[in-house]
């Protein structure tokens, strides 16, 4: 990639969007005059590419020469109903694919394009031209709420709260129902084994094993209603990190999935009633206070995040773990909000356990 040319002033007023590539190693923003993509950690930028025209939606292929693009912001450079996939090495569209309605989010791999619309979700095979494959009709989808892995794609089924798991390589669907609000976020394991879900009511995260359909966790971010920004499992799937508008970032501890271990869950409502879930955890689970008390409702005995911190971005973003301790977080917005922030687990000196430390930030439209 092209790492000199530098984007005129003009655009870097506002990130708007932001994603990271798939080993989370790279984060690309949108602005109004084209795309920047930068190192994750340290933050430092890769490239500035001008299109004297706003980007939307960009994302990344690994750290291949092949993005998708989306128009947006005040100027768009391409139709927000067109999914442009763009070779960075030659500058040029290699080529397209069109809808009837606007394009909320995108997904790439090596082998397939994903369009998320408000109602739809539109597979194609990455090939010139592109091939459909299969399309997936889905309960409204403002966010664009999808994640894909190797062998899984998912994203919200027909119903509210629902979940849909599809295959990539054997075409069988699995529905899921996850919660009984409609979806405001999800995320995908890296190594796809894990899917972990928030309902716009924000007090519970659930986690599903992608090969039973199980529900394996059931974490409380908190008693009252908040909205969910962002979802992340490290790569071992040992941990997850939630952020919300509460501008707190909770990290709680996975179940391991060896044999011996898979948890019994049964699935409770949002406001706490139901029967909870019994598995093998790490040393750092935590339970609310009042758990150990007999006849409370679930609310009360929920697991709880082992280890939180504050963060100063704009809100909504990406997260995603650079390895199994460090958290990078992504914040979308005019440039004061757009910030950088890096978050480690550290052995705490007083309490002896584990403690989560912002170790840096930057407002990365400022980076050179």
């Amino acid at each position: 990639m092209n790492v000199r040319p530098q984007i005129a002033e003009s655009g870097r007023s506002k990130a708007l969007s932001v994603s990271l590539n798939q080993d989370n190693s790279c984060f690309a923003v949108g602005v109004d005059s084209g795309f920047y993509i930068y190192h994750s950690n340290p933050c430092t930028r890769q490239e500035a590419k001008n299109l004297e025209a706003g980007i939307g939606i960009v994302e990344m292929l690994g750290r291949s020469n092949f993005l998708a693009l989306v128009g947006g912001g005040r100027a768009p450079k391409f139709p927000q109903n067109k999914v442009v996939i763009w070779n960075d090495v030659k500058a040029i569209t290699a080529f397209s694919l069109e809808f009837r309605s606007e394009i909320k989010a995108v997904r790439i791999s090596r082998s397939r394009i994903i369009a998320v619309l408000l109602n739809s979700v539109h597979i194609y095979a990455f090939s010139q031209p592109p091939e459909k494959l299969h399309v997936f009709e889905t309960y409204d989808n403002p966010l664009g709420l999808c994640a894909l892995s190797a062998k899984t794609l998912a994203f919200p089924g027909r119903k509210a709260g629902y979940l849909q798991l599809f295959d990539l390589t054997s075409g069988n669907v699995t529905i899921i129902p996850a919660h009984t609000t409609p979806l405001a976020a999800i995320n995908i394991s890296p190594n796809g084994d894990l899917i972990a879900t928030a309902s716009e009511r924000g007090t519970l995260i659930r986690v599903y094993s992608t090969a039973t359909s199980s529900m394996v966790a059931e974490l409380r971010r908190g008693l009252d209603h908040a909205t969910i920004f962002s979802l992340a499992i490290s790569p071992s799937s040992r941990r997850l990190a939630v952020t919300s508008d509460k501008f707190t970032i909770h990290i709680f501890d996975l179940p391991s999935l060896s044999p011996s271990a898979i948890p019994i869950a049964t699935v409770s409502s949002e406001n706490g009633s139901g029967v909870g879930i019994s598995g093998a955890y790490g040393d750092n689970r935590k339970w609310g206070f009042l758990s150990k008390i007999p006849l409370l409702p679930k609310y009360f005995s929920s697991e709880w995040s082992f280890a939180h911190a504050t963060f100063d971005g704009g809100g909504r973003g990406c997260l995603g773990w650079t390895d199994e301790d460090t958290v990078v977080l992504i914040s979308a917005g005019e440039e004061e909000q757009a910030k950088w922030e890096k978050f480690v687990l550290v052995d705490g000196e007083i309490s002896g356990s584990l403690e989560l430390h912002r170790e840096g930030w930057r407002r990365y439209l400022d980076t050179e």
